[in-house]
Parts: structure tokens; C-alpha cells; sequence
């Protein structure tokens, strides 16, 4: 009767295990494009990812590089101060969205062009994302918003 007891707890516990993994695995799938990691210019310059990853870039939009081309394409740099990468990108900007102000793009890298797939812009006079912040600094050019 013990042993029957005993090997009873044993399956439970093996069940359980493989549950866990079988979950865990699951979620781990599941959020695999869901994952997007953060980079300045200068480190998208100085170590390139390659063309087919999914990353978010920020910084400041570059005084005089906003650009309108064809229909709702646009094009502008985005530097951190010790870097520029040139931006493209297709769609209705933010309202927001000006030149020497903070921005987040979404997008791939091509070795030459970020091309972004979505845009983010600060929402009002001091905000802007803590890794474009935390970047700015790193490079020394971070001013502290004025007002507050």
C-alpha cells in the first residue's frame, strides 16, 4: 500500500514538472516577436544588427534632416550625439514629432538605413523615454528640460 502511495507522488511530481516546462516553453514562444531591444545611434553603428532583427532606436531627430518625400514617406537622422542614423519611414507621424526633440522608432537596419515601421514621440515638454535619456547622458549631450 506504501509503495502504490509513493508512486502515485512520483507521477504527480513528474506530471507537474513536464507541465511547467511545456507552460514555460509556451510563453517563451509565444513573446519571441514580442521582445524588442533598445539601441542608440552609436550603438547601432558600432556593433550592426542584422537586417532581419526588430529593434527600437532612439534619440534626438537631427536639426534641418526632416524630410517629406513621395506621399507619406519621410526621412530624418536621429543622433544621441556621438552617432547619426538616417531614419525612413512610412506613415502618419505624431503630432508631436519635431526636430532636436526625443523619439523611439520600431523597425530593422539595413547597414545604411533604419528603416522604421513605427514612430513614438515625447508627449509633452519634459518627457522623453528613459533609454533615449539614459543614451543622451552616456554620450554627454543630455540637457535637463527647463520649467518642470
Amino acid at each position: 500500500m506504501k509503495s502504490l502511495k509513493k508512486q502515485r507522488r512520483i507521477q504527480i511530481i513528474a506530471i507537474a514538472a513536464v507541465a511547467l516546462v511545456v507552460a514555460t516553453s509556451l510563453i517563451g514562444y509565444a513573446m519571441r516577436d514580442g521582445i524588442n531591444f533598445f539601441r542608440s545611434p552609436s550603438e547601432v553603428i558600432a556593433a550592426p544588427p542584422s537586417p532581419a532583427e526588430v529593434f527600437r532606436i532612439g534619440g534626438l531627430v537631427e536639426i534641418d534632416s526632416l524630410k517629406r518625400g513621395q506621399g507619406e514617406t519621410v526621412r530624418f537622422s536621429v543622433t544621441d550625439g556621438g552617432a547619426t542614423v538616417p531614419v525612413e519611414y512610412t506613415g502618419v507621424l505624431p503630432d508631436l514629432f519635431e526636430e532636436e526633440q526625443g523619439m523611439v522608432g520600431l523597425g530593422t537596419y539595413d547597414g545604411t538605413v533604419f528603416t522604421a515601421t513605427e514612430i513614438l514621440a515625447k508627449h509633452d515638454e519634459s518627457y522623453m523615454p528613459k533609454e533615449v535619456v539614459d543614451a543622451l547622458k552616456a554620450q554627454g549631450v543630455y540637457q535637463e528640460p527647463s520649467g518642470g
